[in-house]
């Protein structure tokens, strides 16, 4: 009777929007066409829940995709300046109980065969470990960027200097050259407490039954090639991309597909900086004034500025303040003939397919680069955090899709750009 049940699947998502759809969309795969079940449990860290709930509440009933949303964690013993990937990370490290709780109870009512986690979920390996399930690590970047992270300890045995004072770009087999400042931030300095963390994590990959990649052949073949063929002595690579949300996210899109239907065919630059980018106050002011310059159509998804981070909302999706209250004086009102600014969000697959949007000024989160790419939508690039100036360098230098904006001396794009 046991192998009569289908084979199920746990997986732990980080927080994070970026994180949790694209593994929704392989989640479906899995379920559709091999015929798996699926169990999501959740970290609870306080953040977006109610997004991620509505998103996954949101499915076709039949589909065999079941939640469970664990305990809320506490992060207050955590200091004010920690850094993101730390409280990502904790957010699973400090939920394993409830995790190994979840484990026994579905290791006894199904045929649990394997755990799926994000880079960021690597400690939940030992409870795989303890109900002898397969771990596998879902990758949501690109394959430039895996040959990166596993070229990283080697680097950091060969190398003294910070990595953006590198007198040459790191060169890796089928990859494009990437100058050490374009790689991902919490590696950007070496003295951070981050930076052994993400050291230790890559370590931890070589332990994983294999590695799902969220690309294709067809845009990164070289990069694939060489990971395959394990030249990183790393574990198995499984490309399953480009795994992105097909038509309607199921949230209203409305006002911003009403407005598009009245522009011209490939007129509209639609502007976002993801679930979780920000801008200060002063570079948001420059990027307004700068497509009121240029008289172009636009869908801007704009956020309340933030003076530190670039990824201020990366836990909260909506801006904390109204952000149109941020804006130029009279801008709304003197681009409201060319424009349109919505708050926080909007439908973005529903945008980018729109026959209407011609061009995506984005800050190259791999989610938003794939959909882009999809739907032929060409890019400009502008990094904020993470791994995003890696996915730059990609799309601007090597898959040739995208251009990227220049900063001046103040680290702003200014209006003129």
């Amino acid at each position: 009777m046991e192998d009569q049940k289908p084979p199920h699947v746990a997986i732990v998502p980080s927080p994070g929007i970026g994180h949790l759809i694209p593994l929704l969309e392989f989640s479906k795969r899995l379920v559709v066409r091999h015929n798996f079940a699926v169990t999501f449990l959740v970290p609870n860290d306080g953040s977006a829940m109610e997004y991620s709930k509505k998103l996954l509440q949101s499915l076709p009933k039949p589909m065999a995709i079941s939640s469970i949303f664990l305990p809320h964690v506490s992060f207050d013993d955590l200091p004010a300046d920690a850094v993101i990937e730390t409280r990502i990370a904790l957010s699973v490290t400090r939920s394993l109980p409830a995790i190994r709780q979840s484990f026994k109870a579905m290791a006894e009512s199904t045929r649990l065969v394997a755990l799926v986690v994000d880079m960021f979920g690597l400690d939940a390996f030992h409870v795989a470990k303890e109900f002898n399930v397969l771990p596998y690590v879902f990758y949501t970047c690109n394959a430039l960027s895996m040959s990166l992270e596993f070229h990283l300890p080697k680097l950091d045995e060969t190398t003294t200097c910070e990595y953006r004072d590198l007198s040459e770009p790191v060169k890796l087999p089928g990859c494009v050259p990437v100058h050490g400042r374009d790689l991902m931030n919490p590696v950007q300095d070496r003295k951070n407490p981050i930076y052994k963390e993400v050291i230790n994590m890559i370590k931890q990959l070589h332990d994983a039954a294999g590695l799902i990649i969220n690309t294709f052949v067809d845009l990164e073949p070289n990069a694939l090639k060489a990971l395959k063929e394990r030249f990183y002595s790393n574990p198995p690579v499984y490309s399953v991309g480009p795994a992105v949300q097909i038509g309607s996210s199921g949230f209203d899109s409305g006002k911003c597909l009403s407005w598009l239907d009245k522009q011209p065919q490939g007129s509209v630059l639609y502007v976002s900086f993801g679930s979780g980018g920000t801008l200060s106050q002063e570079q948001m002011t420059e990027l307004a004034l700068g497509l009121e310059m240029s008289a172009t159509r636009f869908l801007w998804v704009v956020k309340s500025p933030h003076e530190e981070e670039a990824s201020a909302t990366y836990f909260d999706v909506e801006s904390n303040k109204d952000p149109f209250d941020y804006l130029p004086k009279g801008f709304l009102e003197r681009t409201r003939d060319v424009g349109l600014v919505v708050s926080s969000w909007a439908p973005q697959v529903s945008i980018l397919s729109h026959s209407s949007t011609g061009g995506f000024l984005s800050h190259c989160g791999w989610n938003s680069t794939l959909e882009s790419i999809v739907y032929g939508v060409p890019l400009i690039a502008w990094p904020l955090y993470a791994e995003q100036r890696t996915n730059a360098v990609l799309l601007a230098e090597d898959v040739k899709v995208a251009i990227r904006v220049k900063v001046n001396d103040k680290g702003l794009v200014g209006r003129e750009e």
